[in-house]
């Protein structure tokens, strides 16, 4: 889960603060406790990261487990899938995916590859549409809820550029880059060079540095006031789609797509 504000957030005005309900902030504590490094967490290690007695960490955690939200597994408890429907109801009531699936679908059609809408979920791009790629025998392996790692994909950084300056020192701070293939940049230095090109450029591409032989290119897409909501993503395999191809042909295709549901969204 994501420690960052959202850029959207206002804090209480002095004299509001009576109005905040405290003990939904601790359950966000609770749940944000989770990530990538500690997907599943003992009760100790919850109240120990959140700074909550245990006795209330507990309570949180037997509430979510309670409402389906999370699964107890011996001594230790894990977020289900189910967590998914709360981001894809916040994303779905901007009416987002209603306005982007026609334009993604046309966007396949062109370039006859898969597209794909994810969200920033913690260290992690989140996956949350998809127009697959027409008469392809060869199809890519990304579904709609698969989480893959910010840093080595094109979604990834587009999201992470997205971020405040703040929200993505903090990012930065937490990553723990690995190597998925020789091509993936592990540097945290290098990263951060790269995260800031593609805030400049508007785009990233990504050559093989998830997988060998996938390469991929993506797009923010923006709320009207130009925060990112989210990144739109077209991927192939590097025996259909070249490094050239993916500047000459995939971007403009793209970038015309995300400007057409950016537009949409302002209307």
């Amino acid at each position: 889960m994501d420690d960052a504000i959202p850029q959207n957030f206002t804090q209480p005005r002095p004299g509001e603060d009576r109005e905040i309900v405290q003990s939904v902030l601790r359950a966000l504590d609770v749940l944000r406790s989770f990530d990538r490094q500690t997907p599943r967490q003992t009760l100790s290690q919850v109240a120990e990261r959140t700074g909550l007695s245990r006795a209330t960490a507990r309570r949180f955690l037997l509430t979510f487990t309670h409402a389906g939200y999370m699964e107890q597994d011996g001594g230790r408890f894990r977020p289900t899938a189910k967590l998914l429907e709360l981001g894809h109801s916040a994303v779905a009531s901007l009416g987002l995916w209603d306005l982007a699936r026609p334009v993604m679908a046309d966007l396949s059609a062109r370039l006859g590859e898969a597209a794909f809408a994810a969200v920033l979920d913690g260290q992690d791009a989140l996956y949350v549409a998809h127009a697959p790629s027409p008469g392809r025998v060869v199809a890519v392996g990304i579904a709609v809820g698969r989480r893959l790692p910010a840093y080595c994909t094109s979604v990834g950084r587009v999201l992470l550029a997205g971020l405040p300056d703040a929200a993505l020192a903090q990012a930065m701070a937490a990553l723990k880059p690995t190597a998925f293939t020789a091509n993936t940049v592990t540097s945290k230095a290098k990263l951060r060079e790269i995260v800031e090109q593609t805030r400049r450029d508007g785009y990233a591409i990504v050559d093989e540095e998830l997988e060998v032989g996938l390469r991929s290119v993506s797009v923010p897409l923006r709320a009207p006031g130009g925060a990112v909501l989210a990144a739109l993503n077209v991927c192939g395999p590097s025996s259909r789609v070249t490094a050239e191809a993916l500047h000459s042909r995939f971007l403009p295709e793209i970038l015309q797509a995300a400007d057409r549901i950016n537009r949409s969204l302002r209307d």
